[in-house]
């Protein structure tokens, strides 16, 4: 790990986790309603802007994040008051990126926008996680999907006893999108991604977790066409006497498997 500092100022104003009810499209019961959304924002600035309201000590020299939660906590409702509908999380993205730009001006680079839905996954106990950098006129550069804590019931190892009964591995994903117009996939989407992956595994048996991440992987693709590569992290809770977990971690592109 490299401990050298970067060589220009990193100049960040940010909000973390801020608690709301957005809807964002179909919950976990395939309802298109308001459910808990935790929102993060991070304005990157340009580097050393915040040395002047290091030096005067008020807050007109910076960027008012008290001011940018309460544009961001607005959003989820319409000027009467009504619940806002957004099209997807990709939607309540770009509007919060939209009120970071418009109250940061110039002095904004590109703002990353963290969106957690911590029930729309119903098999995920670490929730479903939407990451994207935003840069000007709304244009992600990058995003990338987390889903957590996905629990697999799988007759895994090599012991005797190990192929008479199911184990728990523990699932952890992170999904990143291709680029584009129409590639974008919405919640319902990757629910059925991990309804998917469970039901393939379940009805599978494997020697090793190896193998079981090489076709996860492999499902993975074949579930959508919409993601380009996946990061698969899967451990086992009851390998080793002394230790937590074992596991592997892979990261795979689509193209790794001809598809």
């Amino acid at each position: 790990m490299s401990h050298i500092p970067p060589s220009t100022p990193t100049d960040i104003v940010f909000i973390d986790t801020l608690h709301l009810n957005a809807n964002v499209g179909p919950d976990c019961w395939g309802k298109a309603r308001a459910q808990p959304v935790n929102v993060s924002v991070y304005l990157h600035l340009t580097p050393g802007f915040l040395k002047t309201a290091g030096e005067s000590d008020g807050v007109e020299d910076s960027v008012h994040y008290g001011l940018l939660t309460k544009k961001v906590a607005a959003l989820v409702k319409n000027s009467d008051g009504s619940e806002r509908e957004f099209g997807g999380v990709d939607e309540l993205v770009r509007c919060v990126a939209e009120e970071a730009f418009a109250l940061g001006g110039a002095a904004v680079g590109s703002v990353r926008v963290v969106v957690e839905l911590p029930k729309v996954v119903l098999l995920a106990g670490g929730g479903l996680t939407v990451d994207v950098e935003v840069v000007r006129e709304g244009r992600f550069e990058r995003k990338r999907v987390e889903v957590r804590g996905v629990v697999v019931p799988v007759v895994i190892g090599v012991n005797p006893p190990e192929r008479l009964a199911k184990q728990r591995v523990v699932v952890d994903l992170v999904f990143y999108e291709g680029d584009g117009e129409g590639k974008t996939v919405s919640m319902v989407g990757y629910q059925g991604v991990v309804e998917a992956l469970c039901k393939d595994m379940e009805a599978s048996s494997y020697l090793t977790l190896e193998a079981f991440v090489h076709d996860l992987s492999r499902t993975v693709f074949k579930a959508s066409s919409q993601i380009e590569a996946v990061t698969i992290r899967a451990r086992k809770p009851s390998a080793l006497s002394f230790a937590e977990y074992s596991g592997v971690e892979v990261t795979r592109r689509r193209t790794d498997y001809g598809l």
